[in-house]
């Protein structure tokens, strides 16, 4: 019975099929994507409009319990895709969780995702849309990392007359900082936190924190880089409505990790940035496995070592989703991306998008 809330809390995955033995879990994503109005893309070698069928996610790996009270979970990336066209399998997951105190403290080791946001912890293949949001890839990274998680909720407990389940859960990690599959690189650890609140069943409000130190990106520095996250979110739920917002608010001294989300590496962009971003998302489910979806969002980072240059971008999705079945969904969103700048190409604006717009077709397969 602790399983399924031992799993949920450490990393919102896939969890086993049965009590006994090992479970075989895995989700494959491939799909097509056509890029419009491409932006700098000659010096990638790569046309302004391009298109391409290629893997979004291919992942496969084992989950289970050792009585009577630790569970496993070990998953591995098939489907990293690079614009060379390599592909490099590598371990994506693989933490134990000790959950005799549980629900109310379990206890999470390994390499997992870091407990911030609403977004970043949503699994990857429960996403309502097939990318996610700008702000989330920047502000989040790392999106695993090595470390120690404890995490819980009140379970059954009444606060004020409330008898929600879970009122409120919660999640604290000490982390390398360094990103997945990395030692650290010195003798800071940074430190994630994120709490939620649900006092009734059709509201979820959420808060995260993150800070932490690096070796300075800037040769010749002796003082350490720092990053500071704060963040907010809050997810409504009125029958097949579903309305999802999140805000996340970041400061980086002297060089700032970017990407490393599903199937990307991490990227050092040295600078001192101010940035911050939102998102806003509404969708229904129809009575016919049909999931219209409209969201928006917005990400603008402002560097301070650029003599105080700025660029912000903000896209609009219009997607739809489709399940063929309990294992099986379809996919398509249409992005459309407004950009303006005044950072140089190519430079501190390299994680930045590059076209106008983008039209994608995904196929899931859960097993």
């Amino acid at each position: 019975m602790l399983i399924s809330p031992a799993l949920v809390n450490a990393q919102g995955c896939m969890e086993p099929s049965s009590d006994d033995g090992v479970s075989v879990i895995g989700f494959i994503q491939p799909e097509f994507q056509y890029d419009f109005g491409g932006i700098g893309k000659e010096d990638f070698d790569v046309p302004l409009d391009y298109n391409s069928f290629k893997f979004r996610r291919a992942r496969l790996g084992v989950t289970g319990n050792v009585p009577y009270d630790i569970t496993y979970y070990v998953m591995a990336e098939f489907g990293n895709y690079s614009m060379t066209g390599e592909y490099m399998p590598y371990l994506l997951d693989a933490f134990i969780t000790y959950n005799r105190l549980g629900p109310w403290v379990n206890i999470t080791m390994g390499q997992f995702k870091s407990p911030f946001g609403l977004e970043l912890n949503t699994a990857c293949h429960k996403l309502h849309t097939i990318k996610r949001s700008m702000v989330v890839n920047e502000l989040a990274s790392p999106f695993r990392d090595i470390g120690i998680m404890f995490s819980g909720g009140t379970d059954s407990l009444s606060f004020f007359g409330l008898n929600n389940h879970n009122i409120i859960t919660y999640k604290f990690a000490i982390l390398n900082g360094t990103g997945k599959n990395m030692w650290d690189n010195n003798s800071s650890k940074d430190i994630v936190a994120r709490i939620v609140l649900s006092p009734w069943k059709f509201i979820r409000l959420g808060g995260s924190y993150r800070s932490g130190k690096q070796p300075p990106g800037t040769a010749g520095s002796d003082k350490d880089d720092e990053r500071s996250r704060y963040g907010g979110d809050i997810e409504l739920e009125f029958g097949n409505f579903l309305f999802q917002g999140e805000y996340i608010w970041g400061e980086d001294i002297g060089s700032k990790l970017v990407g490393g989300g599903c199937g990307g590496e991490d990227e050092v962009v040295i600078g001192t940035f101010i940035s911050s971003g939102y998102f806003g998302q509404v969708m229904y489910m129809t009575p016919w496995r049909l999931q219209p979806l409209l969201k928006y969002e917005t990400y603008d980072t402002y560097n301070k070592y650029e003599d105080d240059t700025d660029a912000m971008i903000s896209t609009i999705t219009v997607g739809l989703n489709y399940w063929i079945n309990d294992w099986t969904r379809v996919q398509l969103n249409y992005l459309y991306h407004d950009k303006t700048t005044d950072l140089a190409p190519n430079d501190n604006d390299s994680y930045f998008q590059y076209y106008q717009s983008q039209f994608i077709v995904q196929a899931q397969v859960n097993f």
